[in-house]
C-alpha cells in the first residue's frame, strides 16, 4: 500500500495514541434532514437513548422546503460510538440525510435570554457586561433586566457567569444550530458536496 507523499507511515505509538483520542468523550455536533412528521424527534431522540448518549442539546425546525426539518443534535462521547449511531441514523426511514460537523468548518450558534436581579444602583453593570457581550436589553422593569444573548457555548457560559454575581433569576436556551461553511451543503439523499 503506497503512502500519500510527504505522509509518513504509521508507527504503533501513533496507532496507539489515535485509538485513545477516539474514546475520549468530546462534544459533536450532528446535523440531520429529516421527514418533518409525527413521530420523528422522539425516534431520533430513542435512538441516542439507547446507545446511552445523553443529548445535550436538541434544535427542530423547518426548512425551506415545509415538509422537510433540519435537526442539529449535540451530545458528548467517544468517536467510535458517534460514528455507529450516525450508521443507524442514516438507516432510519424518517431521516433523509445525516453528519457530524466538524468544528473547524462549520458556524454554530445559540440564542439566550436571561433574567437578571437589577436594581438602580447595579442597573448601569449589568447594561454594560450585556454590551460588551454584544447582547441586547430587551426587557427592563424596576428590579430586573433580561438580555437577550446570541452566539457560540463558549460566549453564552462567559455572559452568564459575569451575571451571576448579580443574581439571574430566569434562563432559557435555544439549543445549538449549526451549519457547514462555504460550498459543503447538507442536501436530500446524498451527504456529498453539493455545489454552492
Amino acid at each position: 500500500m503506497s503512502l500519500p507523499e510527504g505522509a509518513a507511515p504509521e508507527t504503533r505509538s501513533s496507532r496507539s495514541n489515535r485509538r485513545r483520542s477516539e474514546k475520549i468523550p468530546r462534544t459533536h455536533v450532528v446535523s440531520a434532514l429529516v421527514e418533518n412528521r409525527a413521530g420523528t424527534l422522539s425516534r431520533i431522540s430513542g435512538l441516542f437513548a439507547r446507545r446511552g448518549y445523553n443529548i445535550d442539546s436538541l434544535t427542530v425546525g423547518e426548512t425551506q422546503d415545509s415538509s422537510i426539518s433540519r435537526m442539529t443534535i449535540a451530545v458528548t462521547g467517544d468517536d467510535a460510538v458517534l460514528e455507529q449511531i450516525v450508521k443507524q441514523l442514516e438507516k432510519l426511514v424518517d431521516v433523509i440525510s445525516v453528519r457530524e460537523l466538524e468544528p473547524a468548518s462549520c458556524l454554530r450558534r445559540e440564542i439566550m435570554l436571561v433574567k437578571v436581579r437589577a436594581d438602580q444602583k447595579n442597573r448601569p453593570s449589568v447594561i454594560q457586561i450585556a454590551g460588551i457581550f454584544r447582547s441586547r436589553v430587551v426587557d427592563v422593569s424596576a428590579s430586573t433586566i433580561t438580555i437577550e444573548a446570541t452566539g457560540g457555548m463558549e460566549k453564552l457560559n462567559g455572559l452568564i457567569m459575569l451575571l451571576s454575581p448579580y443574581g439571574i433569576l430566569e434562563l432559557a436556551r435555544t439549543g445549538m444550530v449549526a451549519l457547514e461553511r462555504g460550498g459543503r451543503v447538507l442536501s436530500i439523499g446524498s451527504n456529498r458536496n453539493a455545489p454552492a
